[in-house]
């Protein structure tokens, strides 16, 4: 069987200059990332951003579009995904971990204080794409 890359959407969700970010167990057990998961066959990427917030942040989300992607290749997990970025603003809800067995903190961080360690995605987003977090992220949350 020949293997790829799987597709994953990380959902940044902007609240009063603050992004959601979740601490995970087993897959990047101990990193944290924004809220997200697989995007499903036929399942348009706005809506996988919506359900898989709500199920895992218990946070509902608007205004979804696309902000970047990444390469993540978790050599030691021997995982491969693409990662597709989206961002979002909060809509309602409040933060909480709906899926305790994935997740052990969830919080409300701003751009320039996030906690570490980051999940490999976010890492690579934030390495990746320097310019574009640099130059119109903080204006972004705001």
């Amino acid at each position: 069987m020949e293997e790829r890359p799987k597709v994953g959407v990380g959902v940044i969700i902007r609240k009063e200059g603050k992004v959601v970010l979740l601490r995970r167990r087993n897959h990047g057990n101990g990193t944290w990332s924004f809220p997200g998961g697989h995007l499903e066959f036929n399942e348009d990427i706005e809506i996988c951003a919506k359900r898989e917030t709500e199920e895992e942040a218990g946070i509902q989300i608007k205004n979804v579009q696309f902000f970047g992607l990444t390469n993540d290749k978790h050599r030691e997990e021997k995982k491969h995904y693409i990662t597709l970025f989206m961002i979002s603003d909060w809509a309602g809800g409040e933060a909480t971990i709906k899926e305790p067995n994935k997740f052990t903190e969830i919080g409300w961080f701003s751009w320039d204080n996030l906690p570490k360690p980051l999940f490999l995605p976010l890492e690579n987003l934030l390495k990746c794409q320097p310019k574009l977090i640099r130059d119109r992220m903080p204006k972004i949350i705001k």
